[in-house]
């Protein structure tokens, strides 16, 4: 069973950040049995076409208030 860490990216956003850094380093983090829950305050297609060209399976879901989760896992897993 996979399980999700979670990162939550909208406080990197509301100041300004570029979010992609911590993103990739949470994934490189995982072991191969866990998932990335990523918060974000828009749904971030270009990302999930990004790690889908990696080797990356999604899912979304609506999170309220315009904000959104997508769950970032292996496809090997």
């Amino acid at each position: 069973m996979i399980t999700f860490k979670r990162l939550d990216i909208r406080p990197l956003m509301a100041r300004g950040e570029e979010p992609l850094t911590r993103i990739r380093a949470a994934l490189a983090r995982l072991p191969a049995e866990q998932g990335l829950a990523l918060v974000t305050p828009f749904l971030p297609a270009p990302l999930i076409e990004m790690l889908a060209g990696e080797g990356y399976q999604s899912r979304v879901e609506p999170a309220g208030g315009g904000d959104w989760v997508v769950y970032f896992r292996r496809s090997d897993t």
